[in-house]
């Protein structure tokens, strides 16, 4: 992690992202079904705040970490979908749109918005 001043409030905020993604996508499937298509959508963007999120609080060094991770996280919630049996499948194409929104967020964040958090900080410090 890069060395940020409100590291806690950093990790805090990190752990409450991943907890929102983890529950939204075991939670029992309750209600009617997304539009077709839409819920590829809902993965990609999803996976894309996530990387954009994890590569502002590492170096660049780390964002190898920051993917792999995030397909872990993905790939795990694809399997655990398809074995809770609550109305959830598992589908490659999810999977899919993960890697897209993790290598789109990673481009961003490689010619743009990478270090995010070091700007948030010096931003802050300013005030």
């Amino acid at each position: 992690m890069l060395p940020l001043r409100y590291r806690r409030l950093w990790v805090a905020i990190s752990a409450v992202l991943l907890a929102v993604v983890i529950f939204a996508s075991l939670q029992p499937n309750f209600g009617p079904r997304v539009a077709h298509g839409f819920d590829k959508l809902e993965h990609l963007s999803a996976y894309l705040v996530l990387s954009l999120w994890f590569t502002g609080l590492v170096g660049r060094e780390r964002y190898w970490v920051v993917v792999c991770g995030l397909l872990a996280l993905g790939l795990s919630i694809e399997v655990l979908q398809g074995v809770m049996n609550v109305g959830r499948s598992a589908e490659a194409l999810d999977m899919l749109a993960n890697t897209v929104g993790v290598v789109v967020g990673l481009t961003i964040a490689l010619g743009l918005t990478g270090h995010w958090a070091l700007r948030v900080e010096s931003w802050l410090a300013r005030r």
